[in-house]
């Protein structure tokens, strides 16, 4: 029975109930993992009905299945999750950084720090976060570190450090630091990190200016400093709403096999940053969305109050519906979004209150919920109220997927923000494109070449002789093709004879690209002018009959690409400086240089680092290798002990003639 017939009998026996389902390639892989509530519908869909191209090739890879059965769309949603992060499937979407964002710890001791980290266990300590940019985390800790006396050390010293004579340590080395002291101090860093900083900043003005009335005019500058470090780093954090909550804000788009998620971070009514995230997806986009968020919320406990999520919806996805705020459309900045959530917090009371949420409104909210609902169950797929109300189970937080208003208009904001991410990261891409396979085409128009697709170019590196090798980089339409890049250890040129180098390696290169019929290039590159051009099409046309153009590259008295020569005539080829085609060209010149001179530096490192050790009298081959295995280096050697070398059965005598010897060696490079 081949694997068509035995996924045909497996899908008549799927069940109509929810759970998870794992897709497997021909060596039994699990190559994907979904959820559904029907099980029967929606894995059917994968092998029923036409796909878009990236589901389509994870369709032709699938030779088996297995599912789960579960008791609920929560416990789907949870165990979903779970076999992603054990089998992280080639197919899925897959958290790799977005999970590992820093928080702010005072941590649960008698004698507390503050602390940035990223991992967040059950130890009693205060968590405050999480801080999507780290450097915003770090310049918080700073401020606070000068603002607030806990110890700064992780091991208790033996006396007072520097940190208390600055102020900023009680020094419970030194002396009993009552614990309510400790108390008052976290009581204050949270309520500073809770949004209390306007109280915090009010404090210290009326401090400043007492000591400033007392003549305490360093004291006065120091607190002056704390003020202004406040007014620095809370600038960036304007964008406040009526109310206080922590909420985080989803909003998503796909185009062309990807997917961007937007999450604003919203903390005690504060906006505080956004997080984008691209990646490419396969399966359903509501479903992996889905996935996102449950991974997301899977390694980050330090909730908010309330999450936002996008309903499934064609302009919430493809289209995202235009956001308009205070009668401006087309927004997507702060501005945009600061009329949003100044009036968001306050809207649906103000509704209820006044009676402009009719029964109507909410039965038509009903019916459209319904009519999704239908849908997604018919397609066996998540359906957004769904989604949202087992996420609201598992974490025990309010999570919406607003119907209407402004709450649906801040998820439009998300969504819209996700949909200018994709198109700017797609307009990248075609500019890099431009700068890459364009530059490569106009390049061998300018050649007079009828096609320019790979390029090899040369660049020979050595000092007065010693160590010569050379080095070849692959350029495929424009982009360095960095598997293909070779490297050469010169055999048969004696001294800095740049020419013959070059025959040597051009005649070693295409003697191998004939026997092993490998991709010949449609034009080679080397570094020089017409000697080393004359030299490479000699071996070329003369010994190994091949006809490929060679051009080379001039550099000037400062050593930066000036001018292109082709042929053995090596006529210039007038390219603008500012063109792609002539920043292609440099970019090829500059990263063959530099495998070059990286190969030549180990190269000449190991050299002299066998040179020194063989003119020991007692060190052979064998000695020389166990002493660098041992310690790793010429330098770590030098800085040993009579004593380290006993391990390797080498005696005190020549022990102490290795460290005469080196004694006066440089670390090699």
């Amino acid at each position: 029975m081949d694997y068509n017939d035995n996924i045909r009998n497996k899908l008549a026996l799927l069940p109509d109930l929810p759970g998870c389902y794992l897709m497997k390639n021909e060596e039994g892989t699990i190559i994907y993992v979904g959820k559904a509530k029907v099980l029967k519908n929606r894995v059917r869909s994968y092998f029923t009905g036409s796909h878009n191209g990236k589901t389509q090739r994870l369709v032709a890879n699938i030779v088996d299945f297995e599912y789960i059965v579960t008791s609920s769309n929560m416990e789907a949603l949870i165990l979903e999750c779970n076999l992603i992060k054990k089998h992280m499937p080639r197919y899925n979407v897959l958290l790799k950084d977005d999970k590992t964002f820093p928080y702010l710890k005072i941590t649960n001791e008698a004698h507390p720090r503050l602390e940035v980290t990223r991992r967040v266990i059950k130890d009693k300590a205060k968590y405050f976060g999480p801080y999507p940019n780290a450097y915003a985390a770090h310049q918080t800790k700073k401020l606070l570190d000068r603002m607030y006396p806990l110890r700064k050390c992780g091991v208790m010293p033996k006396e007072v450090c520097l940190y208390y004579h600055m102020g900023q340590c009680l020094a419970p080395c030194e002396k009993e630091v009552p614990k309510s002291a400790y108390e008052e101090i976290t009581q204050n860093i949270a309520a500073f990190l809770g949004g209390g900083h306007e109280a915090v900043k009010k404090d210290l003005q009326q401090k400043m200016q007492e000591a400033a009335e007392e003549l305490y005019f360093e004291r006065a500058k120091e607190l002056r400093d704390q003020i202004i470090h406040i007014d620095a780093l809370m600038e960036k954090q304007k964008i406040n709403t009526a109310d206080t909550k922590d909420r985080d804000v989803f909003g998503y788009a796909v185009d062309k096999g990807w997917m961007c998620v937007q999450i604003l971070y919203m903390r005690q009514g504060k906006m505080i940053q956004r997080h984008s995230s691209a990646f490419p997806f396969y399966g359903e986009a509501y479903s992996d969305f889905m996935s996102y968020v449950t991974q997301y919320y899977s390694d980050n406990p330090a909730l908010p109050q309330e999450i936002l999520l996008p309903d499934k919806l064609e302009e919430s996805t493809d289209k995202p519906a235009q956001a308009t705020a205070s009668g401006d459309s087309g927004m997507t900045g702060a501005g945009a979004f600061t009329a949003l959530v100044a009036e968001a917090a306050s809207a649906d009371e103000a509704a209820a209150e006044t009676g402009q949420v009719t029964a109507q409104d909410m039965a038509e909210d009903a019916e459209e919920r319904e009519a999704a609902a239908a849908e997604a169950a018919a397609a066996g797929t998540v359906d957004a109220a769904g989604g949202a109300a087992a996420l609201q189970e598992w974490l025990n937080v309010k999570v919406l997927v607003p119907q209407r208003g402004l709450k649906k208009q801040m998820v439009g904001m998300a969504c819209q923000n996700s949909r200018v991410a994709l198109d700017e990261k797609f307009r990248l891409i075609e500019r890099d494109e431009e700068r890459t396979s364009g530059a490569a085409l106009s390049l061998g128009q300018s050649l007079g070449l009828e096609s320019l697709s790979r390029i090899e170019a040369f660049d020979n590196s050595n000092i007065q002789g010693t160590n010569p090798v050379s080095a070849m980089v692959v350029f495929i339409d424009g982009k360095p093709a960095r598997k293909e890049y070779r490297k050469y250890k010169v055999r048969t040129v004696q001294g800095p004879d740049d020419y013959e180098t070059m025959r040597e390696v051009i005649r070693r290169r295409y003697e191998r690209v004939l026997k092993e019929d490998l991709p010949q290039p449609d034009l080679i590159v080397v570094d020089g002018g017409k000697g080393q051009i004359s030299s490479a099409i000699d071996i070329l046309q003369n010994e190994l009959g091949l006809y490929i153009p060679v051009c080379g590259l001039v550099k000037d008295d400062k050593h930066k690409t000036a001018q292109l020569l082709i042929g053995d005539s090596a006529e210039p080829v007038p390219l603008a400086r500012d063109s792609q085609e002539f920043y292609l060209l440099q970019r090829i010149q500059d990263e063959v240089h530099r495998f070059a001179i990286t190969f030549h530096r180990e190269q000449r490192g190991k050299s002299m680092v066998t040179s020194k050790l063989d003119s020991i009298p007692g060190i052979g081959d064998k000695r020389r290798k166990l002493l660098l295995k041992h310690f790793g280096s010429l330098k770590k050697i030098k800085e040993a002990s009579i004593e380290d070398f006993r391990p390797l059965s080498i005696g005190e005598k020549l022990a102490g003639q290795i460290l005469e010897a080196l004694k006066d060696e440089e670390p090699s490079v």
